[in-house]
């Protein structure tokens, strides 16, 4: 799609430069400019640097965790190429669309919801906005091997296929996994209020954890991967179905807070707690995007020629594909928009970081991502056709479920 830009770039005309003797040259250069000017006009002469240099651009941008994207050196590289530079501000994806975003020229939430929220406000102004969606990338559940081999041991996960005996990814079974936050396990059911613990569930002292099995988050309040993760509990504590109408939804949430609220104060990113030393210790389920933990598998293979064998993914049994959507607001961030598309460097450069890239027609594909991690002995992720795929409340009810959930307006008028 061709997008007009509304501040064009515009490449200045290139120096022709007329070569007399090399040795003449030199000397008139030496003897009547300074000796750094004699150096660059040489290297011009040689043809060893090309002037003028591109004009570049500086785009403003608020985004969440796609910025580790744009914040990659070697992205960085390839769009200075193109004349690009991007200046983020980081935020979560609804802060994104509840925040003011004039003087910006793209927005970058990391989930539709957000990017619908900030499209159905421009459209009523009357100033519509364009979207791209350069790839995609799966909500998961980052844990350790001990944990997911307890969870194993007690039918909630399975293992996918692997290594013989230390597989990197598991199927998790999320109704029986949310029968266990909420006290049923077997047949057996306690108090609702007083959900299992690691310990009370692990039968071969793997673990000492005393701690409620849930999920971690980031805030609900803020971020994409914490909406779409109460989507997913909504979905399946609704019978595999979303709520119609808002007394549903608003019953819901409020019958499913517990199991999200319950976890202490969540931080900002929980990719960066997870693959800290620490965050074993911290919380042993938590909710990313699938590539951040394929990143950070690729950058240990490069750096250290083996993967991390203790931290590992669950894939939920009912599970939901984010789309990041890239929001252009201004012509610069439609061109911007192209490029990172369109571009074939730069739709490589995102496998390289663990997304997978869209096709030629739009579609998800992972099959280049997959020959790329087989390239470098990193198991691929597989997915089983018996998984259901999870279907997100509407907008205005999925947001009535997150301030329910979050208590996000009390938060927000106690500031």
């Amino acid at each position: 799609m061709q997008v007009p830009a509304n501040r064009p770039a515009a490449e200045e005309p290139r120096l022709t430069v007329t070569r007399p003797p090399r040795r003449r040259l030199r000397r008139a250069l030496a003897s009547a400019l300074p000796v750094p000017v004699v150096g660059l006009a040489l290297l011009v002469a040689s043809g060893n640097l090309l002037l003028p240099l591109r004009e570049v651009v500086t785009i403003e941008a608020k985004m969440a965790s796609k910025r580790d994207f744009f914040q990659d050196p070697v992205v960085e590289r390839l769009l200075m190429k193109h004349g690009f530079r991007v200046h983020i501000t980081n935020m979560g994806s609804r802060e994104i669309a509840k925040q003011d975003y004039e003087g910006y020229d793209v927005v970058f939430p990391s989930g539709q919801p957000a990017a619908d929220l900030i499209s159905r406000e421009r459209a009523r102004a009357n100033r519509p906005v364009l979207l791209y969606r350069p790839f995609v990338s799966p909500i998961v559940l980052a844990t350790y091997r001990d944990y997911a081999e307890v969870l194993t041991a007690e039918g909630v996960a399975k293992r996918l296929p692997g290594p013989a005996g230390r597989p990197m990814y598991y199927t998790l079974d999320m109704r029986k996994f949310i029968d266990l936050a909420r006290g049923e396990r077997a047949g057996a059911r306690r108090d609702p209020d007083n959900g299992y613990r690691w310990d009370e569930i692990d039968r071969d002292d793997r673990v000492r954890n005393g701690n409620k099995i849930l999920a971690q988050t980031s805030d609900i309040c803020e971020a994409n991967s914490a909406g779409t993760y109460l989507g997913l509990v909504a979905f399946v504590e609704h019978g595999n179905d979303a709520p119609d109408n808002e007394a549903e939804a608003e019953q819901l949430a409020r019958k499913i807070k517990p199991l999200l609220v319950e976890q202490g104060l969540p931080s900002s990113e929980r990719a960066e707690t997870y693959l800290s030393p620490d965050g074993q210790s911290i919380a042993p389920v938590t909710v990313i995007y699938e590539h951040q933990f394929l990143a950070h598998q690729i950058g240990r293979q490069a750096d250290e020629g083996a993967t991390d064998d203790e931290r590992v993914l669950l894939y939920p049994s009912t599970r939901f594909v984010t789309e990041p959507q890239l929001v252009a607001l201004t012509g610069e961030g439609a061109r911007l928009g192209e490029l990172v598309t369109k571009d074939p460097e730069l739709q490589h450069r995102a496998m390289e970081l663990g997304f997978r890239a869209r096709n030629a027609t739009g579609g998800a594909t992972g099959d280049e991502l997959a020959r790329f991690l087989t390239e470098r002995h990193i198991p691929v992720p597989t997915t089983s056709s018996d998984d259901t795929r999870a279907v997100l409340p509407s907008l205005p009810l999925l947001e009535r479920m997150i301030e329910i959930v979050g208590d996000c307006q009390d938060r927000a008028d106690s500031r």
